[in-house]
């Protein structure tokens, strides 16, 4: 059982049970989650969360998206100046990409071949949209009224896609060791949280 706690902040629900899956994979127990209104709103608590670093442990996970070409960019843009204890760390381009290069099993949730899912989805530049629009073609109707949004919703997602999304991770289907042979995103942000325990 991790007996190392940090405490954290993310961007919603999806995104929380990613980090504590990730966090439990190195031997790291995430403790109180903050944030989960939205990127926005983690932006603007950054600097608060940097501050509360001076004193213990925090790990923010939040999405590079389009706001910058790469992750070192938005690094320093967005925390130039970070604490000790202050690990932020970015999904390239969201945390979908992380999903989607645990390729086998993210397909069998789609039902669809492995091969129509990309081997190199950190370089997808919209992993969410490319996840709904796979779904989209899926052959299970279950899975196209879960994850696609219905037309004219002005919904980015189906009704039910963080369920969905929820379901693939913490019921263990989704394999991190897999994942991060495909993801350099996901493997950086392994090997900065180990880091974390050992300094």
């Amino acid at each position: 059982m991790p007996d190392f706690v940090v405490s954290a902040a993310v961007e919603g629900d999806l995104d929380e049970v990613v980090l504590r899956s990730i966090a439990d994979y190195v031997g790291i127990s995430v403790g109180s989650v903050f944030g989960r209104k939205g990127k926005p709103y983690l932006l603007r608590m950054l600097g608060g969360y940097n501050n509360a670093a001076r004193f213990s442990p925090w790990v923010v996970l939040i999405d590079l998206d389009r706001n910058y070409d790469c992750a070192p960019t938005a690094l320093a843009n967005w925390l130039s100046d970070p604490a000790d204890m202050m690990f932020l760390r970015i999904a390239v381009r969201a945390i979908e990409s992380w999903l989607l290069a645990d390729r086998d099993r993210i397909a069998a949730l789609l039902s669809v071949s492995p091969q129509s899912i990309s081997s190199d989805p950190d370089s997808l530049g919209d992993p969410k949209r490319y996840l709904v629009d796979i779904a989209r073609n899926s052959p299970r109707s279950e899975v196209r009224t879960s994850l696609v949004p219905r037309p004219g919703s002005g919904r980015s997602v189906g009704i039910s896609y963080n369920t969905k999304m929820i379901e693939f991770v913490t019921t263990g289907r989704w394999r991190i060791d897999y994942a991060r042979r495909s993801s350099a995103s996901l493997q950086r942000t392994l090997d900065r949280l180990r880091n974390l325990i050992e300094a």
